[in-house]
């Protein structure tokens, strides 16, 4: 696995601006403080009525910025049709070759997202299992059969292959998803844990990459909110309302498992989890404001980077 340590944000709401001039300032300013990539999420109806597609978010940002790298972290892939997924995949590899990854979630944190959308939550980890495996084969171009639980293809063809194949990680927790990124993943999206259980998260996929004859993943990433700021409290503070108003529990709720404060505090928390493994650390930022969260975000990249080169 390549050990190079990358960094990058999610400004999912700010990315979403009528204004192209505005879309590719924001863009511009992430790739002038050496931030590597953006991550992108992925809903349908979250709580509610939120959310946005993952892939016309990341066709946004291919399009805006030449360099940087785009991870759609996670899409709801098994709420879609695997043709149609692959089809997405080969179209926006075509325009941007090599600058896309990606992640893919199960959707257990709203059950109505996942009824609402025909697929009965109680199956949804096996319709994702089987997703993953045309994927993989969907990728090389070849027409495919298939009969499965959930999907019957024949003489299934997506052209042109993806060249280079667009890496595809597996975000969730626990041995089931330990199993899935063995099976079909090229590695691993952490997010909502400690660093404690991130490193024995990330040592089980190598053991398990090992038995499946696979070697080593290429990609061990963690997904991580954050409040940026010059007082701990305040930062503290803006976070938990931010989340709070995002995913309906309390502040409290979080805590353990994100940071806020000054840079140097938002990198002495991240420390463990690069010691565990993590190598492609996406930062969700809440601070003052978009351009102040970039800023910020590119000092702790700055820091990690110097503090691995010590």
């Amino acid at each position: 696995m390549d050990n190079t340590l990358q960094l990058g944000i999610a400004v999912n709401d700010e990315l979403f601006n009528p204004d192209p001039g505005a879309r590719r300032a924001l863009l511009s300013h992430m790739g002038e403080v050496g931030l590597d990539h953006l991550t992108v999420g992925d809903h349908i109806s979250f709580h509610g009525g939120t959310g946005f597609d993952g892939f016309v978010a990341a066709t946004t940002a291919l399009a805006s910025h030449d360099t940087l790298k785009v991870l759609i972290g996670v899409y709801l892939a098994g709420l879609r049709h695997p043709m149609a997924t692959a089809r997405s995949l080969s179209t926006l590899s075509s325009l941007a070759p090599g600058r896309l990854t990606l992640g893919v979630g199960v959707a257990g944190e709203d059950r109505t997202e996942v009824s609402n959308m025909g697929v009965d939550p109680a199956t949804r980890g096996r319709r994702m299992d089987e997703t993953l495996g045309l994927l993989r084969r969907l990728a090389s171009g070849d027409a495919i059969n298939h009969e499965g639980e959930f999907f019957s293809l024949k003489s299934a063809r997506i052209l042109p292959p993806l060249e280079p194949r667009v890496p595809i990680v597996i975000g969730g927790a626990g041995d089931v998803a330990v199993k899935r990124t063995a099976a079909y993943g090229d590695g691993w999206l952490g997010m909502w844990c400690s660093a404690r259980r991130y490193g024995a998260t990330h040592q089980q996929i190598l053991e398990a990459f090992v038995d499946a004859g696979r070697g080593a993943p290429t990609f061990a990433g963690l997904n991580m909110w954050v409040g940026l700021g010059d007082d701990a409290a305040t930062a503290r503070a803006q976070l938990g309302e931010r989340m709070s108003a995002l995913y309906n529990l309390p502040p409290e709720k979080f805590q353990h498992v994100t940071a806020a404060g000054r840079p140097e505090d938002v990198v002495q928390f991240l420390t463990p989890y690069v010691e565990a493994g993590a190598r492609t650390i996406t930062l969700i930022p809440v601070s003052s404001d978009v351009h102040t969260a970039i800023e910020l975000s590119g000092e702790v990249r700055r820091l990690l980077t110097e503090q691995r080169q010590a």
